[in-house]
């Protein structure tokens, strides 16, 4: 098959693009390396810095491709808050631009990645597929947004389609420099540089941690079969429901670090304990979870520590700056 891969330099996409190469697949990936990095790139991937958002483009460079997987997106939840326009723009409009561009082309699938932020806060846990969502966040509204115009445009055009949500995924190739998203990377890095790691209210939110190769194989398993279509799937582990404290300890146990973490103001519009059921992927994409979120986190540290430590990169502009807005973010005290 020829796939197109937006977010081709993103951890995701990039780790997606190497598996579809590895079964033999031809790769097309654009990224504008806004967010992700040249150097995850798998060398066999035809490769195009560009803007999804640039529609005549997106049109030029899907040609003759079989399935679209929609990664691309500037995925800050808890920062769209601050920063509505631009996050919306990079997640709700660039789909438009892709899904558009797929539909004139007459791609056979279309995989949209969507995100457990669509969900929002609801009154039961684990969150099924089924369940009315109720984002709580610009970026939430606008992932969701998004599903329901892929249903749309697709069942117009006769494109299959399949809606992936992935949840807190982590792995080599995350980016450990945003400060504004991948919490767990955002700890390595902050540990790495001999610096305590800042978490937000009382550190007793509830996640779990997807383990990047779990979720290439749920992946992998939607492009390739035929029995998906229409369907909404969480993937992710429902395993190891865990405090940001406990994560915060088991970084720091793999380091060897001595931690005291930095407590501030909890952010807003954060939803305490938030998790997805993997039923549903387990029934369909006969889903394991394979990798623990200790072994996890050991590989997260070796990349990490082969690349070395870095400063924080604050390349996203803060719209609304107020009170409100986490000290974190507007003082760049990260």
């Amino acid at each position: 098959m020829k796939v197109f891969i937006t977010g081709v330099a993103g951890f995701l996409g990039s780790h997606l693009a190497d598996r579809m190469i590895e079964l033999g697949h031809e790769v097309i990936g654009v990224d504008n390396l806004v967010g992700g990095f040249l150097e995850n790139v798998n060398p066999k991937v035809k490769f195009y810095k560009e803007d999804c958002n640039n529609l005549e483009m997106m049109k030029k460079l899907m040609k003759g491709c079989n399935v679209v997987f929609h990664g691309a997106c500037t995925a800050h939840d808890g920062f769209s808050l601050f920063s509505p326009y631009y996050i919306t723009s990079n997640t709700f409009q660039i789909t438009m631009s892709v899904l558009s561009a797929a539909a004139c082309n007459k791609v056979d699938k279309f995989i949209y990645c969507s995100s457990m932020a669509r969900y929002g806060k609801q009154p039961q846990i684990p969150y099924t597929e089924e369940l009315e969502c109720m984002p709580v966040t610009p970026y939430g509204v606008g992932k969701y947004a998004s599903e329901l115009v892929v249903k749309q445009i697709c069942e117009l055009n006769g494109i299959k389609y399949t809606i992936i949500v992935p949840h807190n995924i982590i792995g080599p190739r995350q980016n450990f420099t945003d400060p504004f998203r991948n919490v767990a990377a955002i700890m390595i890095n902050r540990m790495l540089q001999g610096k305590q790691p800042i978490i937000y209210g009382d550190g007793e939110q509830k996640r779990t941690f997807s383990f990047i190769n779990d979720c290439i194989f749920c992946l992998e398993k939607v492009i390739l079969q035929e029995n998906l279509n229409g369907e909404v799937i969480n993937i992710g582990p429902d395993e190891e429901f865990v405090t940001i404290n406990h994560l915060a300890e088991e970084i720091a146990k793999n380091l060897n670090f001595q931690l005291n973490p930095i407590y501030v103001k909890e952010r807003p519009n954060e939803v305490k304990f938030a998790t997805c059921s993997s039923g549903k992927a387990r029934k369909l994409l006969n889903y394991k979870t394979k990798t623990t979120l200790a072994d996890g986190i050991k590989e997260m540290v070796e990349d990490i520590k082969k690349k070395g430590p870095k400063d924080f990169r604050y390349n996203y502009s803060i719209e609304i700056n107020n009170e409100k807005t986490p000290n974190t973010w507007k003082n760049q005290i990260l």
